[in-house]
Parts: C-alpha cells; structure tokens; sequence
C-alpha cells in the first residue's frame, strides 16, 4: 500500500515538474537574439525587376543590397525573420532557405519568415519558366539566385550563431506625409491611377493609408540596440525613371531608413513592407527622392526608439497555413503558372510569429492597404505587425471592391480573381486567432 502511495505521489510530482518547465515564465531560459545581415549585391548588368519598360539590362549599383536576419530564442522554440532587399521571394526560394536552416541549425520550417522589401531597382529572381520567350520578362541570372538562396539562409545561420541575452519591446510612431493612396476615384466612383502627383483631376478622391510605424526595439543587457524591426506601408518607387538611376541597383529608401537608424543606435535595421500594394511614396520638387523619404522615415524611427518599454519575459510560438486563392479564368497563355496544366486556384501560404504579446503576421503578395486595415481593426492586438510580400510572390492582392472600380491592381497587376482580399483576411484572422 505504501509503495503504491509512494509511486503515484511520485509521478504526480514529475508531472508536475514536466508541465511547470512548459508553461511556467520562471523556468523558461532567458531571451535570447542575434541579428546579422549579408550582402547579396548582385553585379551590375544583370536584369532588374519592377519596371516591365526597362529595355536593357542595369548599368551600375547605387548602394548595396542586404540580407538581414533576427533570430529569436526563448530556450524553447526559436523563430527567425530575414528581409532581403528584393522585389519579392518566391516561395520556391523560401522554402529552399527554410530547408537548409531547418538542416544546418535546426529552427522548424515553419518557424522561417523570408520577406523582402520590395525595392524596383533590385535583380529579377522569379522563377523561370522554360516556354518563356526571350524577353526582358525572362532575363534572370540563375546563377545569382542560386546564390542568393544560400546568402540569405546565411544570414539566418550567422545570426543564429550571435545570440545573447536580450530584452524587447515595440512602440508606435507615425507619419502621414510622405504617402498617398494612388488609386483615386473619379466622381462616378472608378479609380483613375495616380502614380505620379498632384493628380490630373483635382476632382479625383485620395483613398486611405495607414501611416503607422511600427518598431520593435531588440537590446543587449546593457540596453544598447542590437537590431530593429521598422515595419510601415509605402511602395519602394523613390527612383528616378527618366534617367541613368532607372538601370542602376538600390534599395530605395528602405535602405536608406536602415542606415539612419544603424549609423545613429547601432544595430541591425531590418525594413519590412506593410500592406503598401496602393500605397505611393509623396515626390517632391529636386532630387535623392531615396534620401528624402528614407531619412524622413528613420527620423521618426529614431525619436521613437528613444522611449521603448522592454521585457526578457517572453515567449515564441508559430504558425504557417497553407491558403488556396482563386485565379482569373481566361488568362493568357504568358500569365498562367503552367500552361500545360491550367488551374483556377494558387496555392499560397500565410503565416503568424508571437513574440508575448507582440505578433507578426506575413502575408503572400503585394496587399492592398484596406485589407491591412481592416485585419488590425478586427484582431483587436494592439502590437501587429501586417508584413506583405511575406514568403511569397502572388501578385497584388485585392478586396472584391477593387476588381468593381477598376485600376491597375485588380486588372494587369494580378492574376488573383474577386474573393482572394477576402480570402486573406479570414485566414489571418483564424490562424492569428489559433496562436493567441
């Protein structure tokens, strides 16, 4: 009798030992980060995206490219993001990184977030397909992306390998004045596009925009910055089209916010993209339209950085769905994924990273910003981060009211059919829900 009292007093006491290191704060291993960032500046002469009007390869670099990479670790789980200063990744390319991290340091797959800033002066990496012509369209530089693949796992093992104690937090700035919605409506309620302003009818009504800033504040025990998150929604469109910037590589003004805030705190700046698909930088009268917005942008990072709470009592979890979008029916044989074998659906992924109470959701290809804003205010989190162009490339990504007042995003910009902004939004709010 008293041996079996004996037993079952000890297993309750190793149950309770096993459950109290799950979910237990005290007994978690304090946070720690490590943050790193690689070039992957490609030569000049190769191809580069965002505008289908180049006709030539480019022609010099403007400034450098980067892969930087944040790693998270609580002791239990660890998570890590990396922002490339790309077009978009396909998810081809995701995927290639998650498997050599997950084979080189162990971080799950779907613990990997692999976003780019949308810079259009960055090399084309998308995907080749064999029965392209020999256009423009098709000039990528495999041998580049095969080692762009292996630079920004890179940046990730680095980062890995630099962890230490840390502490963090997130605050909130904003700028309104630097950003416009470029699809504006004429008065019988069709989107004229703005791409450039003041707009050729001044009757024509601006939409929304989402002028947050949203900044995560990563520091060593001595509080000094080791890497910064800078998440805010403005196209990357900064350079020059009518002269030799055209064909010169750049990271547009996200680079430039990056080293305002790495020259002036220290640390890595990581720039990710918010839900920016209609969303214009504001052009003002001279040059280095970069500079201008990219400083601008930095100032506001840095006032805010100054005054940032922060916890080592955190921790990580993940998730990543797998979400089917409806296509277009009728495509042209040039814009289906595979002519060959014709689908009316793509398959895509989301994907949900909580830091406490902080949550990053990456969504798959250029979001409009009314989508953006209508998951923040049905979440109801007071710390998100929405990240577009997040492990994949989709094409814009728009409410069903779009593809009604027409424009360039719902029509030559994407392949995605009516219900895909929809789609998204549901799905983010589940899977934001299932990771609460």
């Amino acid at each position: 009798m008293k041996k079996n009292f004996f037993l079952k007093t000890t297993l309750l006491l190793f149950v309770i030992l096993l459950t109290g290191n799950i979910f237990c704060p005290a007994c978690r291993a304090a946070l720690k980060a490590g943050c790193a960032k690689v070039d992957i500046t490609p030569p000049a002469g190769v191809w580069l995206s965002g505008y289908s009007s180049r006709n030539k390869p480019s022609e010099g670099i403007s400034d450098e490219l980067y892969a930087k990479a944040i790693v998270l670790d609580d002791g239990q789980n660890k998570t890590a993001i990396v922002s490339a200063d790309l077009l978009w990744v396909p998810l081809e390319t995701t995927n290639e990184v998650r498997g050599i991290v997950k084979q080189k340091i162990g971080i799950p797959e779907s613990n990997v977030l692999v976003c780019a800033t949308h810079t259009h002066f960055g090399p084309k990496v998308e995907k080749i397909r064999k029965d392209w012509p020999d256009t423009p369209a098709s000039k990528v530089d495999k041998s580049y992306v095969q080692k762009l693949t292996k630079r920004i796992a890179e940046s990730i093992i680095t980062a890995a390998k630099n962890t230490r104690p840390v502490k963090l937090g997130v605050v909130k700035g904003e700028i309104s004045e630097i950003v416009y919605n470029r699809r504006t409506k004429r008065p019988d309620g069709k989107v004229a596009m703005t791409f450039r302003l003041p707009p050729a009818d001044p009757n024509l009504v601006f939409g929304p925009i989402d002028p947050q800033v949203a900044i995560l504040r990563i520091e060593d025990t001595d509080s000094s910055i080791l890497g910064t998150i800078v998440n805010y929604a403005c196209h990357p469109v900064c350079g020059a089209t009518d002269n030799q910037e055209f064909y010169s590589i750049s990271a547009d003004y996200p680079g430039y916010t990056a080293r305002v805030v790495e020259q002036m705190e220290g640390g890595i700046c990581l720039f990710a993209l918010g839900t920016a698909g209609n969303m214009n930088p504001v052009r003002i009268e001279g040059e280095n339209h970069r500079s201008r917005i990219g400083k601008a942008l930095g100032g506001e990072v840095l006032r805010r950085l100054q005054f940032v709470p922060t916890s080592e009592d955190i921790a990580l979890k993940a998730l990543k769905k797998q979400v089917i979008l409806p296509i277009k029916k009728d495509l042209p044989a040039e814009r289906m994924i595979d002519p060959n074998n014709p689908e009316e659906i793509l398959a895509t992924e989301i994907q949900v990273l909580r830091i406490g109470d902080i949550y990053i959701l990456g969504l798959p290809g250029e979001v409009l910003v009314e989508i953006g804003l209508e998951i923040k205010k049905r979440s109801g989190i007071e710390n998100l981060f929405i990240i577009s162009l997040s492990n994949d490339a989709c094409g814009y990504v728009c409410l069903s009211q779009a593809y009604d007042e027409g424009g360039y995003e719902p029509g030559w910009g994407t392949n995605l059919a009516k219900g895909a902004g929809e789609i998204i939004i549901k799905e983010a709010l589940n899977l934001i829900n299932q990771i609460k």
